[in-house]
């Protein structure tokens, strides 16, 4: 349905919470390496819990090799700065969402990447500077996802 990118993911938290949303939402986790852990960690496998074996995860050594296998026809990159906001987008099977560090989102270059349909922001109070990554992945696949009625959920 819909494929969730890390780029450089950091707090392995973080991603086996995506792992588990992604098991659950039947999207697609890719990472883009290098990775802030090992996909053995500890606390990558308490956080996903026993959903490891139903996702779908990919990881690839560069953003370019991410590219090449998912043959993008639309990527949404969430960022602080977006001009769009999420709910403005009409989500289609198939569009990329991606989403950067912990510590520093994603790179302008990433940002500016050819790729990239548009700049995506999730609304927040202008005195705070980000949202968790795995719950700002959360949001973003549930609307997705809301948007084609909850395709294959139990209701």
């Amino acid at each position: 349905m819909f494929r969730i990118l890390f780029h450089t993911p950091e707090i392995p938290g973080n991603t086996g919470n995506a792992i588990r949303l992604a098991a659950i939402t039947g999207a697609e986790l890719h990472l883009v390496e290098p990775l802030g852990f090992e996909l053995e960690d500890s606390k990558l496998r308490r956080a996903g819990l026993d959903y490891h074996d139903l996702a779908v995860l990919h990881v690839h050594p560069t953003l370019e090799a991410a590219w090449k296998a998912l043959a993008p026809e639309r990527v949404y990159a969430f960022t602080s700065d977006g001009d769009t906001s999420y709910t403005d987008i009409a989500y289609q099977p198939g569009d990329v969402l991606m989403f950067g560090r912990e510590s520093v989102g994603l790179p302008e270059e990433v940002k500016q990447d050819p790729h990239v349909t548009a700049r995506v922001r999730l609304p927040m109070l202008p005195s705070l500077r980000s949202l968790n990554l795995a719950n700002s992945a959360s949001i973003a696949v549930y609307e997705a996802w809301r948007q084609h009625g909850f395709a294959g959920a139990q209701l």
